[in-house]
């Protein structure tokens, strides 16, 4: 059976930042900050953690934001009992610099079929500038039993 695709509920955004606790996501400081109907919204800081030498945003650090709400979004509109959505490819474009502040990804759904599903993740700087447009394609994978 495909797996269905509407928000699982049952998370909260508290659920959702514990999760990342001890991963990249905790080490660039990563926050989940709202879920909405075809939604899930982060933020990151810019600053030392995140710079690239010359003292922008890291194109890498952009990839690991979209990367990281992207998949989360893709689990979370599955049944997480019947299967797990896995990262399959990845690609994105930098609009914009950024020296400082946060940034803010949105990722919501481009596609959703049996065996895929792809994501459009959007980041914005702190005055909704676009930074960064990424397409995430995720593998769904029914978990053995």
């Amino acid at each position: 059976m495909p797996p269905t695709f509407t928000l699982q509920p049952q998370y909260s955004l508290a659920d959702l930042n514990g999760r990342s606790r001890n991963t990249m996501a905790e080490h660039l400081g990563i926050e989940f900050i709202e879920v909405g109907e075809d939604f899930l919204k982060a933020k990151m800081p810019v600053d030392h953690r995140t710079h690239q030498p010359l003292g922008m945003l890291n194109g890498g650090a952009s990839f690991a934001l979209a990367e990281t709400v992207g998949s989360m979004a893709a689990n979370l509109w599955i049944d997480r009992t019947q299967f797990v959505a896995l990262g399959l490819d990845m690609n994105g474009n930098h609009l914009k610099g950024v020296r400082e502040g946060f940034v803010y990804a949105t990722a919501r759904p481009f596609h959703q079929g049996k065996a895929t599903s792809v994501w459009e993740i959007k980041i914005e700087d702190d005055v909704a500038n676009l930074v960064c447009v990424c397409r995430l394609t995720m593998a769904i994978v029914e978990l053995k039993k």
